[in-house]
C-alpha cells in the first residue's frame, strides 16, 4: 500500500493550486496528486491585492512534476474511500493511504437530457471540440441558460442563427443588473470585432500529451475534465452554416418544457416558429418546446444551466455533510464533516459566516483562492498549528475580473443586482442612455455609460461604498477596492466619483 502525507483528488485549478501551495512552503511534503485527465496549469497576473487575471495551459504531467520533486502524479479514477482507515480505492485496485486529504473534484454541467445525442453541455476542453464539431454544420441552435458559458457562446458564434432562452426578465443574471445588461444587447447583434493582436489577454491553451488508452474516456464516463478557464474561446472556430454572420433571438423568463425528436413532433402536430428566411418548413433533429408555447427547431441544444458539485462518490462513502447547494460542506479552515479531509473549488460550499462584501460564487478565481488557501490548510494541521491560522485576506472581498462581449468586467463587493433590490436606488448617467430614477436616501446608486465604451456602477450606502460593477477600460476598479475595504466616507464627493474628467484615485492616494 501507497503512503502519503498529503493527497489532493482532481487536476483542475484548484487541485493543482492547492498541490502547489503544499510543495511551496513545504518541500519535503510527500503528496500525490489523483486525476483522471490532463492538468491544468494556472499563472496568476495581479490586477490589485484581490484582482487576478489567469494565463491558463493545460500541461502533460511531467510539467508540474518537475517543478515540484517532493510530488507524485497519478492518472487514476478514485473508486471509493474507507474513511475511518483513512484509505482512497482506485479503480484498478490500487489502495492509498493519506494522513490529509483534500477533494478538488469540481462540478458537472446539468443537463436537460441524458438520452437525446442532440443536447449537449460545455464545461471541458473535449465538450468544447464536440461542440464545435457540431456547430461547423449547424444553422441554427437553442441555448438555454443565462450564466457566463451562456453569455460567452453568444457572442462568440457566427454564422448560426441563435435561439437564446433564459428565465429571467434580462440576460446574464449571474452578473449584471437590467440596466447592463441592456447595455450589451446592441453588442449582441454586432458583428464580432476582431481581437486586438497586442492586447493582455488571459490565455487557454493545451499541450499534446500521450493518452493511456485505459483512461480515454466514453459518453458513460462520469468524469469530467476541468472546467474551462477565462478566455476559453479565444482562438477557437466558432462558425456554423448560416448565411448571416449574426442572428440572435431571445426568449425572456422561459425554461424549456420539452425536448422533442423529430417522431414526437410530427405526432403532436406542432408549428415552430420559424426564423430562416425559407417559406418552407425545415425538418430539423431536434425541437425545443418552451413554458411560453412556442417552439423552435434546431441542429442542436446547447444546455447551460449551472453545476452540480461532484460528490456522488464521496457520499457513497461516508456521511458528508451537505451545503444547500448540494457542495461538501467545508468550515474556515476548508475542513469537510470528515476527520483529515479538506475540499476546495466547485465542489465544496463555504459553511463559514462570510465577511460583509464576500460570498461564494462558483468561479475560477474563487477555486484558485481556496486551493491555495486550503493548501495552507492542511500544513497547518498536519504540523499541529492549526490554532495559529487566520482566514486569507481573499476572503474579504468578493472580486472577479472576466470578459464578456469583449469587453473587460470587473466585479466588486455587493455588486449583484439581488443587493441592489433591498433599496430604492438613485441612478445617475454621463452622456448616454436614460433609465428610471428613484431617489431614496439609504443607497444611492451611480450609473454611468458612455455610448457603448464604459458602463460603471457604483453603490452605496450611508455614504460608504459596498459594490461596484465596471465594464470597459476604466482603470477603476483598484481605487474603489480600497474604498470598499476601507469604508471611507465619500458622501461629501456625491456624484464627483463617476465624474470622467476627475481622476478619483487621486483624492484616495
Amino acid at each position: 500500500m501507497e503512503n502519503y502525507q498529503f493527497v489532493i483528488i482532481g487536476g483542475g485549478i484548484s487541485g493543482v493550486t492547492c498541490v502547489e501551495s503544499i510543495a511551496t512552503f513545504d518541500s519535503t511534503a510527500r503528496i500525490l496528486l489523483l486525476t483522471g485527465t490532463p492538468l491544468i496549469k494556472a499563472i496568476t497576473n495581479y490586477v490589485s491585492k484581490f484582482l487576478e487575471e489567469f494565463d491558463i495551459e493545460e500541461k502533460p504531467f511531467h510539467y508540474l512534476a518537475e517543478r515540484f520533486p517532493n510530488l507524485i502524479i497519478q492518472n487514476k479514477v478514485v473508486e471509493r474511500l474507507e474513511t475511518e482507515k483513512q484509505i482512497i480505492i482506485c479503480s484498478d485496485n490500487t489502495q492509498i493511504h493519506y494522513d490529509q486529504l483534500c477533494i478538488c473534484t469540481g462540478a458537472r454541467p446539468k443537463l436537460l437530457s441524458n438520452t437525446n445525442p442532440y443536447v449537449c453541455a460545455i464545461r471541458d476542453t473535449e465538450t468544447v471540440e464536440s461542440f464545435q464539431k457540431k456547430l461547423a454544420s449547424a444553422k441554427q441552435i437553442v441555448i438555454v441558460g443565462n450564466g457566463g458559458i451562456a453569455t460567452e457562446l453568444v457572442y462568440e458564434v457566427e454564422h448560426c442563427s441563435v435561439i437564446w432562452a433564459i428565465k429571467d426578465e434580462h440576460i446574464s443574471t449571474a452578473f449584471f443588473d437590467e440596466a447592463a445588461a441592456r447595455f450589451f444587447l446592441d453588442r449582441i447583434e454586432m458583428v464580432k470585432e476582431k481581437q486586438k493582436m497586442n492586447e493582455k489577454r488571459q490565455k487557454y491553451e493545451m499541450v499534446d500529451q500521450p493518452v493511456d488508452p485505459t483512461h480515454i474516456r466514453t459518453s458513460s464516463t462520469k468524469i469530467c475534465g476541468g472546467a474551462l478557464g477565462p478566455d476559453w474561446a479565444t482562438h477557437r472556430s466558432m462558425k456554423g452554416a448560416f448565411s448571416q454572420p449574426r442572428q440572435v433571438h431571445i426568449e425572456y423568463q422561459v425554461e424549456v418544457k420539452n425536448i422533442l425528436t423529430p417522431e414526437q413532433y410530427q405526432q403532436r402536430k406542432l408549428t415552430i416558429e420559424n426564423l430562416q428566411s425559407s417559406e418552407e418548413e425545415i425538418q430539423w433533429p431536434v425541437y425545443v418546446e418552451l413554458t411560453n408555447g412556442k417552439i423552435f427547431g434546431c441542429d442542436f441544444v446547447v444546455c447551460a444551466i449551472g453545476v452540480t458539485p461532484n460528490v456522488e462518490l464521496f457520499l457513497q462513502s461516508a456521511d458528508f455533510k451537505l451545503g444547500a447547494d448540494g457542495g461538501l460542506l467545508v468550515d474556515e479552515t476548508m475542513r469537510t464533516s470528515i476527520k483529515n479531509i479538506f475540499a476546495c473549488g466547485d465542489v465544496c460550499t463555504a459553511g463559514w459566516t462570510f465577511a460583509e462584501h464576500w460570498f461564494q460564487m462558483r468561479l475560477w478565481s474563487q477555486a484558485r483562492q481556496m486551493g491555495y488557501y486550503a493548501g495552507k490548510c492542511m500544513l497547518a494541521y498536519a504540523n499541529n498549528e492549526q490554532d495559529s491560522l487566520a482566514m486569507d485576506f481573499c476572503f474579504e472581498l468578493f472580486a472577479h475580473t472576466t470578459k464578456f462581449f469583449n469587453m473587460k468586467v470587473v466585479l466588486l463587493g455587493k455588486y449583484h443586482e439581488k443587493d441592489m433590490k433591498k433599496y430604492d436606488n438613485l441612478i445617475r448617467m454621463t452622456p448616454g442612455r436614460f433609465y428610471p430614477v428613484i431617489i431614496n436616501t439609504i443607497i444611492l446608486l451611480l450609473l454611468s455609460v458612455l455610448q457603448g465604451e464604459e458602463y460603471i456602477r457604483i453603490t452605496l450606502k450611508d455614504g460608504r461604498v459596498h459594490g461596484c460593477i465596471f465594464i470597459g477600460d476604466t482603470e477603476l476598479e483598484e481605487t474603489f477596492e480600497n474604498l470598499i475595504l476601507n469604508q471611507i466616507d465619500v458622501s461629501a464627493y456625491g456624484e464627483s466619483l463617476l465624474d470622467p474628467n476627475i481622476d478619483i484615485a487621486d483624492y484616495f492616494d
